[in-house]
């Protein structure tokens, strides 16, 4: 009996040792990125050893890496069973359960760091993100203040508030926090490219540019930096340069979509249709969710009179999240052309909830809304359409057409009355004006004519 439990307790031992040796080696693995390999060692550690909260720990931050947040929330509240309160666990828990969208629980967690550990700095500047993801940007502010407190100089804290910034539309202040922690942490990540989002976002291209150029020498391999690098040239005209970098990107990956698709742009700019064709649909065959080949494609189906193609990509399209209000606009206009008002006044409404400034989106709605024959909701839209584009001729011009199409020929003549020097609006003028004294002349014929009849 005494024998058997020394056996047990030196077998014990040696699974003890074999359990820290494949801990320990877990931990290089994940240092070196070998992340699948790390999980099977650190797995077959806690299960010699469940309640190791370290190697949970550690299991939940490999987990992390591969992007598995929600098996890693589990892991660290496994991990926290027994070290309850942890604050590095709780800190790691709160930031997965903001990624994942619960953004109560990150709040309650950061806040039960703030209760054991108040001068825990990463529990203020992590919260930067989670209420800027919740839109809550002057609880974010706060956070930012109260970390300060802490760490004047968490170049984290100046890059989170930064993002904040940025989603607000503050974009000089995003520049300005991203640029702080440039001088404080001048190899953080992707920090060039957010100053060169930041001055793109302000139209000055120059500093831009030289901002993706540096990011691009510090980390010449990423592909969300050579992408948007892409886009930007693109915006700037510069069409070699961007398609060099498109076609760089698939030369490495292959199955990368968007850049199939703004390759696919590029050759429609050039009126290689069918070349174009070809990589929009590619691009969707490699992601059916990717918003821009389906509509693109439809363009190209109603150019070629498939209307009925036309109408199942747009369909399809409406049926994702659309990333802008003019792409909304521009399949509304398309589904009017089809015929397909319905789904016309869809479009423009979804244009309109992601805040819509076309006066166009608007002038569409009240022709809907005329061939409904819902006049005076019509005349609404026109009106707000003069009021987003006053003194604008075309868009007068435009107004003034469907006034005259709903029998206003007064308001469609006011509509057009500050426009000079235009002889389409002269003669359209003149034409309304024609009308309508025609109108009057008839009233006054069909009144004498009556008052001749109540003669007799």
């Amino acid at each position: 009996m005494h024998f058997e439990s020394d056996f047990e307790n030196d077998f014990e031992a040696g699974s003890w040792d074999a359990a820290e040796k494949k801990a320990a080696k877990a931990f290089d693995l994940y240092e070196e990125g070998q992340t699948s390999e790390a999980l099977e060692l650190i797995d077959q550690a806690i299960e010699i050893d469940p309640t190791n909260s370290r190697w949970r720990f550690n299991k939940a931050l490999t987990l992390d890496v591969m992007n598995c947040f929600e098996q890693a929330i589990e892991e660290y509240q496994a991990a926290l069973e027994n070290s309850s309160e942890d604050v590095e666990i709780l800190n790691c828990l709160a930031i997965d359960y903001t990624r994942i969208g619960c953004y109560d629980l990150a709040v309650s967690t950061f806040e039960q760091i703030e209760n054991i550990r108040p001068d825990f700095e990463p529990a203020y500047c992590n919260r930067i993100i989670t209420y800027t993801e919740m839109d809550n940007y002057e609880m974010a502010e706060q956070m930012f203040y109260q970390a300060q407190q802490l760490n004047e100089n968490c170049p984290l804290c100046f890059y989170n508030i930064g993002n904040s910034f940025f989603i607000q539309g503050l974009y000089e202040k995003a520049i300005w926090c991203w640029e702080k922690t440039a001088s404080l942490e001048p190899s953080h990540p992707q920090i060039h490219y957010r100053i060169a989002q930041g001055y793109w976002a302000i139209t000055d291209n120059d500093k831009a540019f030289s901002h993706f150029i540096e990011e691009l020498r510090i980390n010449p391999g990423d592909v969300d930096v050579i992408f948007d690098f892409g886009i930007f040239l693109l915006h700037c005209g510069n069409i070699e340069s961007a398609t060099e970098k498109f076609r760089r990107i698939i030369e490495t990956y292959p199955d990368f979509a968007p850049a199939l698709h703004y390759m696919g742009e590029i050759e429609l700019s050039r009126q290689n249709t069918d070349k174009a064709q070809q990589l929009f649909e590619r691009a969707l065959g490699l992601d059916d969710e990717l918003p821009g080949p389906k509509f693109r494609l439809a363009q190209i189906a109603i150019e070629a009179g498939e209307n009925e193609k036309a109408f199942d990509l747009l369909t399809k399209e409406l049926q994702q999240e659309l990333p802008e209000a003019e792409i909304a606009t521009a399949i509304g206009i398309m589904m009017f052309g089809l015929g397909e008002f319905e789904y016309a006044m869809h479009s423009f409404l979804k244009a309109s909830e992601l805040g819509s400034t076309d006066a166009i989106n608007y002038i569409f709605m009240a022709k809907v809304l005329t061939l409904h024959g819902e006049k005076n909701d019509a005349q609404q839209f026109l009106e707000y359409a003069m009021e987003l584009c006053p003194g604008d001729a075309e868009i007068a011009k435009k107004v003034a057409m469907i006034y005259a199409d709903m029998q206003k020929p007064e308001i469609a003549i006011n509509a057009v009355s500050f426009v000079k020097n235009d002889f389409s609006v002269f003669a359209f003028r003149k034409k309304i004006q024609m009308k309508l004294a025609f109108k009057k002349t008839i009233g006054v014929i069909t009144t004498i004519s009556h008052f001749g009849q109540s003669r007799k």
